[in-house]
């Protein structure tokens, strides 16, 4: 069930090279890549698990609200990370040349979805 909808995320995004759901713990529940061969997903969401992790503790510490979103622009890509609850996020690549305004959106959208299927 997650899958659908993460692949309904990729492929409705302009330049989405793939999607991953996880654990801050860095324990992927499921992921849908475009390409599987392009990039490592589960690594990609461990390695930016543990940097989000730390954004949300400072957060937290700062008080300044909850975590929202993170994003992370580099040189290939956009990744969007989205937290769902206290425990998992959804991480979005697209890829430089995609529409990383409608990537956002349709996180923001599916979130309700996936929210309801971690429970």
């Amino acid at each position: 069930m997650f899958k659908n909808i993460l692949e309904n995320i990729v492929s409705s995004c302009s330049g989405g090279v793939g999607a991953v759901l996880m654990g801050y713990d860095g324990i992927g529940v499921d992921q849908y890549s475009v390409d599987p061969d392009q990039l490592d997903l589960s690594l990609v969401g461990i390695e930016y698990s543990n940097v989000t992790k730390e954004i949300r503790n400072a957060s937290d510490i700062l008080q300044v609200g909850s975590l929202q979103e993170v994003s992370i622009k580099t040189e290939n890509y956009y990744i969007i990370i989205h937290p769902l609850t206290d425990e998992y996020f959804v991480a979005l690549l697209i890829d430089r040349h995609g529409n990383y305004g409608q990537g956002r959106y349709l996180l923001m959208r599916e979130a309700p979805a996936l929210r309801l299927l971690l429970v």
